[in-house]
């Protein structure tokens, strides 16, 4: 348990801080996220102080996990935020943060987002290609105004991370080469709409590894020199986030020693350094509540069918990505292999495989680091409604989300009339 701080056992049942697992069940139905705002706020906090007099912006990566409780809870904090839409950049105003810490990232940004981020007066665009750039310029002139910009480089580094979550190699869809970046800057004169404030580049996420982070700030440096060389001048420095946490036995590096790595790599560039983390802030802090339905023995397994699916965690079924699951009350009975599976009509549908537990039917399980990419990537296949989202704060859990219902699923769906 030492990697989940806020979620421990006392006299045998599962706690989310100081309110036990059971209670928020029995209160707010399964399944349900629940999240420490302790824990939350420490993880924070890391990064904050590791930063020390270093010149600096934590920029939260909003698709990781975009409740607006949670977005407030960073915002307080100072947080800025890394949006890659115009949903999440109506979330973060909505839940009260700045517009000029917003940094908008991502492929293929619409005109209509474009103009949002443009009249709310975001710190930075960071653009992906040319073509997006020559937009930007373009809707800035109807505009009359600025866009700030920040190319993003793909600085070609293998993340060691899946596939799936790779950005930073070449054959990847993110970010410019380095060689075309400078000759897009070189041009800076074609772009009167445009002002190049930063240099940024993101290579993955899940890195347990030190090494490809310093390998792509290496990579973003030597560029930075080219850039002053020829009298540009770039006021901030983006080296994007990827931190990854603790699912099982990682042993990724701490936060502490992530930051610091990052600074002294970057010591002698007087630049503001931005940071986008996402899974490493919010990753731990939440988990996934849910109860047995049926356990099912067969000749060749044993299924633990619960009331949470695919829909709710997507994680399992689209990277085979492990989450620890413990039961929410220990009596010490005997435990049995189980696949601990969901009611979803596909074979993919399971939270994890070849698990040891001592389970009953109706039987409460806390499937562990679901605050990142757990509810922000859950969608309502099979008719499902998503999940309510609590957050725990000392002895007091909080309603953040409603349980949606069927009646608002189908809400904006009807018949066409007949002729």
């Amino acid at each position: 348990m030492s990697g989940f701080p806020q979620f421990v056992y006392r006299n045998r049942a599962l706690c989310a801080e100081s309110v036990p697992l059971q209670q928020i069940a029995e209160e707010f139905g399964t399944p349900c996220y629940i999240y420490s705002r302790a824990a939350l706020t420490q993880a924070y906090q890391a990064f904050n102080t590791a930063f020390s007099n270093r010149d600096h912006l934590i920029c939260y990566a909003v698709k990781a996990n975009s409740n607006i409780a949670i977005l407030n809870l960073f915002a307080r904090l100072g947080s800025g935020f890394d949006i890659v839409s115009g949903g999440e950049l109506q979330r973060v105003i909505k839940a009260g943060g700045n517009p000029a810490k917003i940094v908008f990232s991502g492929v293929g940004k619409t005109a209509q987002e474009m103009r949002m981020a443009l009249g709310i007066g975001i710190l930075c665009f960071n653009v992906e290609s040319e073509a997006e750039l020559s937009a930007l310029n373009r809707i800035a002139q109807e505009m009359g105004k600025i866009a700030p910009v920040s190319l993003r480089v793909n600085p070609d580094v293998d993340a060691k991370t899946h596939p799936y979550i790779s950005t930073g190699l070449k054959e990847n869809k993110f970010g410019v080469p380095a060689d075309e970046a400078i000759r897009i800057y070189r041009s800076a004169h074609l772009y009167p709409h445009v002002s190049f404030t930063g240099l940024d580049c993101h290579i993955g996420s899940q890195l347990t590894e030190l090494d490809p982070f310093v390998q792509a700030s290496n990579k973003m440096l030597g560029l930075l020199d080219q850039l002053q060389a020829q009298g540009l001048t770039i006021h901030h420095l983006d080296l994007g986030g990827g931190l990854g946490i603790r699912y099982t036995n990682e042993t990724p590096p701490s936060i502490q020693n992530y930051v610091a790595a990052l600074c002294a790599q970057t010591a002698h560039a007087k630049q503001r350094l931005l940071i986008e983390p996402g899974r490493s802030l919010v990753g731990n802090a939440g988990i996934l509540l849910t109860r047995v339905e049926y356990l099912k023995h067969t000749s060749a397994r044993n299924f633990a069918i619960v009331d949470a699916a695919m829909n709710d965690l997507m994680r399992p079924s689209l990277y085979d990505a492990y989450h620890d699951i413990l039961p929410v009350q220990t009596d010490g009975a005997a435990a049995q292999m189980y696949h601990v599976v969901g009611p979803v009509c596909e074979t993919g549908d399971f939270l994890g495989h070849d698990r040891q537990l001592a389970l009953q039917q109706g039987d409460l399980l806390a499937v562990m680091s679901a605050g990142a990419y757990g509810m922000s990537m859950s969608s309502n296949y099979n008719t499902r409604p998503r999940a309510a989202e609590v957050m725990v704060d000392g002895d007091t859990a909080h309603l953040i989300r409603q349980r949606e219902t069927i009646d608002q699923l189908i809400a904006t769906e009807q018949i066409p009339s007949e002729n």
